[in-house]
Order: structure tokens, then C-alpha cells, then sequence
């Protein structure tokens, strides 16, 4: 059997074989999550005109100190109607159009009103509390680059600058599939031999919070013409994704019906712990995942090999996990052949953020797992990582 691959090759092949989808135009209502594949540009200066950043009157600061003569109003939408000459004042409104002549404005705590004048004791800078126009942006800069999630300020960015519609990478395409002939849907009766089936639920969920359209199936039992048929299905998507079937066991049939229909198998077992007998393979232009069906290790495998796919497929340019710097609470024995993952809780202590891992780490405790935030990253190695070492995370959970 082949030597195991180890996380990093692992991961090299993905991303090598996962292309950035087809570009499509969206209305920016509906760009959400998605992805930038050109740069968004500004279709008008911003602000468009010169705006007053306070309440108080716009004036010529040549003229103060002074008392000015008021002869109009700037309200926000219904600007100043002229120009503003020497000695003169007009009352402004936050984000109101400061008139022509005018070059600063005071705001309105600093000044005194009577009747029809204003008393200005103070001096001022030209430009004082003015927003240029194109302070924010030119027309015709990027306000989006190419290759970044649509964020809501960056929507908000985009709009403000006139843009209606985006070019955006398409969503991929995502079956998810779980197999076994003990699975069995929640809710139904359990006969002797079964369990509810998790797997299908949390993947899907996973994957669409990850800017998939998910398409679940029903799970399929151990039969090889049922098992071709769904596979078949499921290999019209960008991404399939399967769960259980990929070991060495008698009823493992995932891999030999996905070979028949035509998989090219790039790679099977990974030196990771858990999740070790994950399978990738591609048809074409689809992606093709073969996840272990005990849940934590389908959770595992879908961080660190799913996900980047779907990232490299929607075209952001770092889709590798991203994984942040903690301490560990507790020391930990590294195992020499894999890396392993280990759920943990993450907690602040001061300044320093210590990750301690949840009690049960076998692979088919999903209950346990669903206490936990982290994924914390233990190298293969000799020896332990002492309490209080510096290790890498993987936030599970955001709320």
C-alpha cells in the first residue's frame, strides 16, 4: 500500500485540480457572499459634491471672526439655490450640499444665532468640517477589488458608488451524499444495527455557510446498483461530496462503483488523525470527495479539504484554512505518524487565548465535538506539547 500522503500534499493536489468557476452578472441585492471576479469601479465621484460634516453654517472663512448676514438654508436632498458672497452665512444640515463660495463650516455649537445674523467669534480653516467631493473615491477607482467575498460594507461600498451589478464567480454546485445501511433519517424507528444518520445535515450546512448551493440526497445503502445510480446523480454537480463507504471493509463500495462510473482517483489516505482514509478524486470538471462516515472525521476532512476546493472554486485567492494562534490549556502527546485535530473549547485569559479540548475525542463522538469552537492543529512529532505551547486553530463555530 501506498506510503500516506501528509496533509500539505493532500491539500496541494485539491487545489490543483479546483479551477475558478464561470464569471456571471448579479444584481447587487442578491451579491451577497458572493465573490468579485473583476474589479468594481466607482461610476461617480463620492461624495458627489461637497457635504458638510456637522450641523452649523456654511461660510466664507475669510470673514471670521464676524457676525454674518443668514440667507438660506442646506438641507440634505435640497441644497443652497446660488452662490454664497463675502459677509453672508448659510444654515447646513450633516451630508447637505455646502453652496458655492462657501468654504468651511461651523458647526452650530460654536456660534450664536439672532434673528436673521450669526455670531462668529471664532476663526476657521479653509476645508474645516467640508467633505470634498471624491474625498472617498474618484469615479472610475476601484471601490471592490477582484477576487474578495462581498462583505456587507463592501456592498455598501459599491452601491454608494453607483454600481447595480456585480460580476461575480458562479456558486458551486455541491451534492452531498451520505451512505450505509444502518443509516436511518432522524426521527424514524431505530431497529436493531441502525443509527440516525448526522452526517448529510451537518455537511450541507457547512458547505452552504461556505457559498455552496447544496443539493442533499437521501442516503443510500450498501447496494452497489443504488449506490451507481446516486452516484451517477450526483456527479452532474461541480462538487460531489460522499460520506462512509471509503475504507477497507467488505461493504465499502464507494470507491470501486465512483471508479466504474469514470472517477480518476488522485488520491486515497491522508496521514491525519481523524479522518485518515479520506478519498479524492475528479471526473471532468467535477470534484470529487470521498469523506469518512464516522461524523468527526467528515467534519475534519470537509475543513481542511472541502472547503478550500469551494473557496479556490469561487475564486478567492487564499482559500487554504485560516487558521489563528493559541495556547493550549492542557499538554497534549503528539502522535509520530499523523497530525492530529483535536476539539477543544477556546477561552480568554487575559490576554492570551487558551484552547482546552472536550473530553471524548473518538471520531464518532459528535455529540462531544458539538461542544466545541476549535480545531486545534497537533504536528506530527515526537514527544508532548507542554501546556501553554502555541499551536494553530480552527474556528468551528461563529456566532
Amino acid at each position: 500500500m501506498a506510503p500516506l500522503l501528509t496533509l500539505e500534499e493532500a491539500q496541494e493536489r485539491v487545489l490543483g485540480h479546483a479551477r475558478r468557476l464561470p464569471v456571471e452578472s448579479v444584481p447587487i441585492a442578491g451579491a451577497g457572499g458572493r465573490v468579485t471576479a473583476e474589479d468594481v469601479r466607482a461610476r461617480v465621484d463620492l461624495p458627489p459634491f461637497a457635504s458638510s460634516a456637522m450641523d452649523g453654517f456654511a461660510v466664507q472663512a475669510a470673514d471670521l471672526p464676524g457676525t454674518l448676514h443668514i440667507v438660506g438654508e442646506s438641507a440634505a436632498g435640497t441644497p443652497f439655490g446660488g452662490a454664497l458672497e463675502a459677509g453672508a452665512a448659510v444654515a447646513i444640515s450633516t451630508g447637505a450640499v455646502v453652496p458655492e463660495g462657501a468654504d468651511a463650516v461651523v458647526p452650530i455649537e460654536n456660534v450664536r444665532r439672532r434673528d436673521n445674523t450669526v455670531d462668529i467669534t471664532g476663526s476657521s480653516e479653509p476645508g474645516a468640517h467640508v467633505r470634498p467631493r471624491g474625498g472617498d473615491v474618484a469615479a472610475g477607482e476601484v471601490v471592490v477589488p477582484a477576487g474578495v467575498t462581498l462583505t456587507p460594507a463592501r456592498l455598501a461600498a459599491a452601491a454608494a458608488a453607483g454600481v447595480a451589478e456585480l460580476s461575480c464567480v458562479r456558486r458551486p454546485r455541491v451534492t452531498v451524499l451520505a451512505t450505509g445501511s444502518e443509516l436511518v433519517e432522524p426521527g424514524g424507528s431505530l431497529r436493531p444495527g441502525q443509527i440516525y444518520e448526522t452526517n448529510s445535515l451537518m455537511l450541507s450546512t457547512a458547505l452552504a455557510a461556505a457559498g455552496a448551493e447544496v443539493i442533499t440526497r437521501r442516503p443510500v445503502a450498501d447496494d452497489q446498483p443504488a449506490l451507481r445510480e446516486t452516484l451517477e446523480r450526483g456527479l452532474g454537480a461541480d462538487v460531489l461530496v460522499t460520506s462512509g463507504g471509503v475504507s477497507v471493509g467488505e461493504h465499502d463500495l464507494v470507491r470501486a462503483v465512483e471508479l466504474e462510473l469514470g472517477v480518476e482517483e488522485i488520491f486515497w489516505r491522508v496521514a491525519i488523525k481523524p479522518g485518515k482514509p479520506v478519498s479524492f478524486g475528479v471526473r471532468g470538471e467535477t470534484l470529487v470527495f470521498g469523506l469518512p462516515g464516522n461524523p468527526v472525521s467528515a467534519l475534519v476532512g470537509c475543513e481542511l479539504f472541502v472547503k478550500p476546493a469551494l473557496r479556490a472554486l469561487r475564486g478567492l485567492g487564499d482559500p487554504l484554512p485560516r487558521f489563528e494562534p493559541g495556547r493550549l490549556a492542557v499538554g497534549l502527546r503528539r502522535n509520530e505518524e499523523r497530525d492530529e485535530f483535536v476539539r477543544a473549547r477556546s477561552r480568554v485569559d487575559g490576554e492570551v487565548l487558551l484552547l482546552e479540548p472536550v473530553a471524548g475525542q473518538e471520531s464518532h463522538m459528535i455529540v462531544r465535538a458539538g461542544a466545541a469552537d476549535a480545531l486545534v492543529h497537533i504536528p506530527r512529532g515526537n514527544g508532548e506539547l507542554a501546556a501553554g505551547s502555541t499551536v494553530r486553530w480552527l474556528r468551528l463555530a461563529v456566532s
